[in-house]
């Protein structure tokens, strides 16, 4: 029986399933089997083999990487060509772009990659079209932005959502907050410090049962539910935020335009007029999160050209010294910062400290 043969089928089980607490249990362990075997579509068994056609993906340059995903023919290479004034091929008719086209602008002074992919078909998460290759890309994404046409958007958005997901993409959302540690004896502890709705001790172990874990110490700090679990013992999510993109807006109402600035995480724009394009490019920045820092040379004035960038969560001065220079660390004995991170204009901190957006710094060295 093939994957897709055996995944049709648990699907198809869970469907007739009717859900309450009787059945809980049986739909975890269907969802834990089903997990497994879309990772095995992914990543099939069996190394070696073939060639990897010609390369896909693209290095990774400037301060963060952006993925327009769409089906065929919604604007991504019009979108990209506009933005970025890189050429990708552009025509009437679907699948025009068949490999990845790279492209960078400059925005507040950071240089953001943007990658134009080929259009994703349905099915793609069982390896149809260039899908798989297509997604893989998009896993290295720090924002994934989705182009759909205004005109037929909304079923478009949900099998998107699903090829993404298959694939262990999880847009918008936080990791789960679980505490999973494999141990090499004592059986499954469990503890929930809130009351939980869908998982209980049996539910847990008839899961991990699935991945062959028997010893294992779970933390529910949260509601959780078991795609919640699954995610976690699989260990190969990835959380990117994700911004829609509904274009081609020249071809509908101001009315309809008012409903749809309505939907979260919406930005309705129109690349081939390149209408609205400050307020797109002004949500992709709130979006990354990224961090600017400007170096300033002793007796000399703050260099406001040239900031350093660096992304969210890794903002220490450490992190800064480290993004210039490796060897910057070892000599490094303290820094003077300016900005709203510190209390005082300027302050001596160590590298330990975290720094905030557009702060000034300059490192002494020892």
């Amino acid at each position: 029986m093939s994957l897709l043969a055996k995944i049709a089928e648990i699907e198809a089980e869970m469907a007739r399933t009717q859900k309450n607490k009787a059945t809980a249990h049986h739909l975890g362990l269907l969802k834990a089997r089903l997990a497994k075997l879309r990772r095995e579509l992914i990543t099939p068994k069996g190394g070696g083999g073939g060639g990897t056609g010609e390369g896909f993906d693209v290095a990774k340059t400037g301060d963060a990487r952006i993925g327009f995903v769409g089906f065929p023919s919604v604007g991504k290479s019009t979108l990209l060509s506009n933005l970025a004034g890189v050429y990708s091929e552009v025509a009437a008719y679907e699948f025009t772009t068949l490999t990845t086209v790279p492209g960078v602008i400059r925005y507040k002074g950071a240089k953001i990659q943007l990658l134009d992919l080929p259009g994703i078909i349905e099915g793609a998460k069982d390896g149809k079209g260039r899908g798989r290759q297509v997604i893989a890309v998009a896993r290295t994404c720090n924002l994934i932005l989705i182009v759909l046409d205004v005109l037929k958007p909304l079923g478009h958005k949900k099998l998107i959502e699903n090829e993404l997901e298959g694939f262990g993409i999880r847009l918008n959302k936080k990791p789960p907050n679980i505490g999973f540690k494999k141990k090499d004896k004592g059986g499954i502890n469990f503890t929930a410090t809130c009351t939980q709705s869908e998982l209980d001790l049996e539910t847990v172990k008839s899961i991990l049962a699935e991945y062959k874990i028997h010893n294992a110490d779970v933390t529910l700090r949260s509601d959780c539910t078991a795609d919640d679990l699954i995610d976690v013992v699989e260990g190969n999510r990835v959380y990117i935020p994700c911004i829609y993109v509904l274009n081609k807006i020249d071809q509908i109402s101001i009315e309809e335009l008012d409903i749809i600035y309505k939907i979260p995480h919406c930005v309705p724009i129109s690349a081939h007029h390149r209408w609205n394009f400050d307020d797109l490019l002004e949500r992709i920045w709130d979006y990354l999160h990224l961090v600017r820092i400007y170096t300033k040379p002793k007796g000399q004035l703050p260099d406001y050209t040239a900031p350093v960038v660096l992304p969210d969560g890794r903002t220490s001065v450490e992190d800064f010294c480290l993004k210039i220079h490796k060897n910057l660390i070892k000599e490094f004995k303290y820094a003077l910062v300016w900005g709203s991170s510190v209390k005082h204009n300027p302050q001596k901190v160590g590298k330990d400290h975290i720094l905030e957006d557009e702060d000034v710094i300059q490192l002494v060295k020892k």
